[in-house]
């Protein structure tokens, strides 16, 4: 369910799921969990994923899940890839206007991450179980290392989601982090296009 503020006016959209197929690719034995909102998943489709983005079979030990969701909203073709991995997510997302140019970019982006945060992942409670001996063994170059050169304390009140809408606007953010009076969790509130709003909430 995807939540939206519009004008102080609480917007819920439930996206409607066309298909879903749970595949497995040749001998690598990688399952591909494939699932369509507003696009039906052809067989053209399936095998782009599966070609496409099977490559990266040679990063993760057998039955690997690869969870992808094919969604278009006007001329935004989205593929979102999620990958669980124990104690960790590898996750991208890519946009274009054509979903086979959108299968071809996540797969780069995903490649990209895998060799640049090796170690950061690996090191999360043992994930290393879900990856192949030769990508563990191999070195790869990490000059892009991510440095956090700032902490900043916030003083988090309790007030309803609309109300940290204003209070983000008044502070000029882009986001406003609050605890949710309605439920008592740590939840951000975040601007959105076309004057709208978007709400973060844990997963419980």
């Amino acid at each position: 369910m995807l939540v939206l503020f519009a004008k102080g006016m609480l917007i819920c959209y439930n996206l409607i799921i066309r298909t879903a197929h749970v595949l497995t690719k040749g001998d690598s034995c990688m399952e591909f969990v494939i699932v369509g909102k507003n696009i039906d998943v052809t067989p053209g489709l399936r095998q782009a994923v599966e070609d496409k983005i099977g490559k990266l079979e040679r990063y993760f030990t057998p039955n690997t899940q690869i969870h992808v969701t094919l969604s278009v909203e006007k001329d935004r073709q989205k593929i979102e890839v999620t990958i669980p991995v124990k104690g960790s997510v590898i996750r991208s997302e890519q946009v274009s206007n054509d979903m086979y140019v959108s299968i071809d970019l996540v797969e780069e982006i995903i490649e990209r991450q895998l060799k640049k945060y090796k170690n950061k992942i690996i090191d999360a409670k043992h994930a290393s179980e879900n990856f192949r001996q030769d990508f563990l063994d191999k070195e790869y170059s990490d000059d892009d290392e991510i440095k956090i050169v700032r902490t900043k304390r916030i003083d988090i009140k309790p007030m309803y989601p609309e109300d940290a809408c204003v209070q983000m606007e008044l502070c000029g953010h882009s986001f406003y982090v609050f605890t949710n009076a309605e439920n008592g969790q740590v939840s951000v509130v975040y601007k959105r296009k076309g004057n709208t709003y978007g709400l973060i909430e844990p997963d419980m």
